[in-house]
């Protein structure tokens, strides 16, 4: 069994971060019942007995539960979310010692995180990922978890990729970045998206880009569905994607409903390596099929179902409309449409009680309507895992390698050059004013 490596880098990534510990814990609680360590949860975590009195304790590769503690690397240039972990619910599970923090932040600065904090810090870091690396027996995959908005994500957390890939050049590096919206509060987003989106083509082996305002509406129509209209009584409130009902009863902020989503997506993407299923997917096979050239690089994720309807009685039809949401465009997690451009390759990550002979006549039925490039028509990867997440009888995650992230990516393209443009015209302006000597 292999380890994976979750490295939470920023704000954003240390708050989805904590929406993943929180969920991933959960659903091993729920298969798990016997409270043994087994290599489902030697995926993410390390089992440590920490009654010796050198207080470090020892690994203990199997037997019963003792101190689950997770591998994760926790960097921040603020110490507001880093603080709120250590003193919340979760604080047991994250190793003190695997934590990176400042006091004054990156000022939503790029290179203010790529070439100050990423120089001062840099034998630090190094250090906690050799012994985070050190504590895994068949190191697979670092995720690194940041925004590309802030100075902190988007600074340091490219920093921390290009180290990973100097120091661990044979292990994976997924990257889950949050897109800023058009609105973005940050003046600077463009400048730090477009800078950082450099180093991802650079360094990464895969990119999972999510928009914020994607996020958006996806919690804003399922609060909608929960909430008024017709089928406001027949969904299951605690199975919806944002749900955080069966956790710890504490108070909720108000992006956790937009990070229990990426935290889903990460757990489905990871469902293969944890739980047993007829036909596994292995995340090197995730770019070995998805990925046909080093730099592109960039798949478009799908979620369905975004909530359980309380019928427990799945009929064909509701397993077909699984499959047909993940390609619409009102599931995707970003503002794409994925159905009107071209598709390089494409994997589906199922999960629950769901046949081959399903996942199969699902994809005859809907390879007329999806446009593949001419020496990729069969481009299909696909995987089924057994155990579905909690709250739903089954589940899908699409990943797509489509030509439509470059509208995403051209948008963002024409707002660092008005950002750029307004920056010329203004040092122009004030050249002007000044006195000729």
């Amino acid at each position: 069994m292999t380890q994976s490596v979750v490295v939470q880098v920023g704000q954003c990534g240390n708050q989805i971060g904590c929406r993943f510990w929180n969920l991933v814990l959960r659903e091993h609680a729920n298969v798990n019942k016997k409270g043994i360590y087994d290599e489902a949860l030697s995926n993410f975590f390390r089992n440590v007995d920490t009654r010796y009195s050198d207080g470090h304790g020892i690994n203990l590769p199997k037997g019963l539960i003792r101190t689950l503690k997770a591998r994760a690397v926790l960097i921040d240039m603020e110490e507001g979310v880093v603080n709120e972990l250590l003193q919340g619910p979760l604080r047991d599970v994250f190793d003190s010692k695997q934590l990176i923090s400042d006091v004054s932040g990156s000022g939503n600065n790029w290179a203010v995180g790529y070439k100050q904090y990423g120089h001062q810090y840099r034998d630090q870091i190094l250090n906690i990922l050799r012994k985070t690396a050190e504590h895994c027996d068949s190191l697979q995959c670092f995720f690194l978890i940041n925004s590309m908005g802030g100075g902190t994500g988007s600074g340091l957390g490219t920093y921390v990729l290009s180290l990973l890939e100097d120091e661990f050049p044979e292990v994976y590096r997924f990257v889950t970045a949050v897109y800023p919206s058009t609105e973005d509060d940050v003046i600077t987003s463009p400048y730090n998206s477009v800078l950082a989106m450099k180093e991802l083509t650079e360094h990464a082996d895969c990119v999972l880009p999510i928009e914020n305002q994607s996020l958006v509406d996806i919690v804003n129509k399922i609060n909608q569905m929960a909430g008024t209209g017709k089928m406001a009584s027949t969904i299951k409130l605690q199975s919806t994607l944002i749900s955080s009902q069966t956790e710890i009863k504490r108070q909720e902020k108000p992006f956790d409903a937009m990070n229990n989503i990426v935290a889903n997506l990460l757990l489905n993407l990871t469902s293969s390596s944890r739980f047993e299923g007829s036909l596994n997917m292995d995340l090197n096979e995730i770019t070995m099929n998805l990925v046909p050239f080093p730099r592109l690089h960039y798949l478009v994720s799908s979620l369905t179902p975004l909530y359980t309807l309380a019928d427990v009685n799945i009929p064909t039809r509701r397993l077909d409309q699984m499959f047909t949401d993940a390609f619409s465009k009102d599931h995707q997690l970003m503002h794409a449409d994925p159905k009107r451009n071209l598709y390089l390759a494409c994997a589906l990550m199922v999960r629950g009680n769901v046949l081959i002979s399903d996942l199969r006549r699902n994809i005859e039925r809907l390879k007329p309507s999806l446009q593949f490039v001419s020496w990729n028509r069969e481009g299909w990867k696909t995987s089924l895992c057994s155990i579905p997440p909690v709250g739903h009888t089954h589940s899908l995650l699409a990943l797509a390698n489509n030509t439509c992230v470059k509208s995403t990516f051209t948008d963002l393209k024409d707002r660092f050059v008005k950002l750029y443009k307004k920056k010329m015209e203004w040092n122009k302006a004030a050249l002007q004013k000044q006195p000729i000597l």
